[in-house]
């Protein structure tokens, strides 16, 4: 199996920082290619941000099928471009947020989403309500920590991550944790063994969700509203 992992910003570092989770959950027999945009913001906090890396991001996916690879995943939590793919190809494309969501319903009754930047929270609570449904989530939690900072995190930051997972679990009535930034991937363990609940990591759950995916043979559904876009002129 040949999965894509795209990195929809431009950081290459923060693409290097989380691919270790997806390799530590690959199977023996998938390869991981893990590749950053060479086009976009350098991070993406809220929806202006995701709307420049949706072009670029279309472009590059283009080409996939014809490449040999089995699945995509777009390599951030916000599920950027995620219904746009999903037109556009007809191997599996999964995002982050519904990965883990997905993953975090078979052991959590309710979780909640403990992310970086406030202007996150309303497209993540709108993701997470569609995935889940109002009784299964407790909220999205932010830390006010801008993306960039995770890379080389300091006990402030630290601190400040932990407050916000204390608060979902405590104020939210959570009794599960996703963390909802591809920048945090490094932290799932620690975080797990602090507050001793089950911390889904999405890169890693959305590499199993693509493996049994793929596995299954399915392929995206060409009816309803992922139907393949009609030739058009597009200038």
């Amino acid at each position: 199996m040949k999965i894509l992992l795209y990195n929809p910003n431009t950081t290459v570092s923060m693409t290097v920082g989380f691919t270790p989770a997806a390799l530590n959950a690959a199977g023996p027999d998938t390869e991981v290619i893990a590749e950053t945009a060479a086009i976009g913001p350098e991070s993406i906090e809220g929806y202006y941000d995701e709307a420049l890396c949706v072009p670029p991001m279309l472009h590059r996916f283009a080409d996939l099928e014809a490449e040999g690879f089995d699945v995509a995943i777009i390599a951030c939590f916000d599920d950027t471009g995620l219904d746009a793919a999903r037109s556009m190809l007809s191997l599996p494309v999964l995002g982050l947020c519904q990965s883990a969501a997905l993953i975090a319903s078979n052991v959590c009754e309710r979780v909640a989403v403990v992310t970086t930047m406030p202007q996150s929270v309303p497209p993540l609570s709108r993701l997470l309500g569609s995935y889940l449904g109002p009784e299964r989530t407790a909220g999205v939690f932010a830390a006010g920590i801008p993306v960039l900072d995770l890379e080389d995190p300091s006990e402030a930051t630290r601190s400040r991550l932990f407050s916000s997972c204390e608060k979902a679990l405590l104020e939210g009535g959570a009794d599960g944790l996703i963390l909802g930034c591809a920048g945090l991937s490094q932290l799932a363990s620690t975080i797990s063994e602090r507050f001793g609940v089950p911390v889904i990591e999405p890169i890693a759950a959305a590499i199993k969700m693509a493996e049994a995916t793929a596995g299954l043979g399915l392929r995206t559904s060409k009816s309803g509203g992922w139907t393949a876009p009609r030739p058009k002129v597009r200038t």
